[in-house]
């Protein structure tokens, strides 16, 4: 009888021990994800109803993203794109809708220069997201301004700003580095 007791407390010990690994392994799992996501992980949370739906979505990005070759532009390359936003910059005076809608497309552009897959854009959002998770709703900002027809002059303004808070970091340019 005295061999079942110890059997029954050393499974019960080992049960305890694996739950305790369990829980550092998952304590930190979300804490590499709240980190590297920043407020995007919070934004996953609310929109996956949970925390465990969230951080398997966030782990499947990470997952994707490794998979893709991104590449920082040559310096050629990211000089001729920001020239194109100074004209970008220039045509928001005149026609605001349209200098938005090339901006859209510009930062589509560069994603695609540097590696990203450019076809919808959630999953650009999702992407750029692991790399980019500062400015990542930025972009869903901007993209949501920019495909309403009722914006006014001041958030077509936001969504411009939005686009160039990425264009800079996809760029890597000295003020996104700030």
């Amino acid at each position: 009888m005295d061999t079942w007791v110890w059997i029954v407390i050393a499974a019960a010990a080992v049960l305890i021990l694996l739950a305790i690994v369990w829980m550092a392994k998952r304590k930190r799992r979300t804490s590499h994800l709240q980190e590297g996501f920043g407020p995007e992980y919070e934004r996953a949370v609310e929109e996956a109803g949970s925390r465990r739906k969230a951080e398997s979505e966030l782990s499947g990005r990470e997952k994707r993203r490794e998979e893709l070759e991104i590449k920082p532009l040559a310096p050629g390359a990211r000089d001729r794109f920001a020239e194109r936003w100074s004209g970008v910059q220039e045509r928001f005076v005149d026609d605001p809708r349209q200098a938005l809608n090339d901006a859209h497309i510009l930062v589509v552009e560069v994603m695609g220069a540097r590696g990203y897959p450019t076809d919808d854009f959630e999953q650009r959002a999702a992407d750029v997201s692991v790399d980019h998770p500062e400015v990542v709703e930025n972009y869903r900002s901007a993209h949501e301004i920019t495909q309403r027809g009722d914006a006014d002059t001041e958030d077509q303004r936001q969504a411009l700003m939005h686009y160039r808070a990425l264009f800079d970091e996809l760029l890597e340019t000295e003020s996104a580095r700030r």
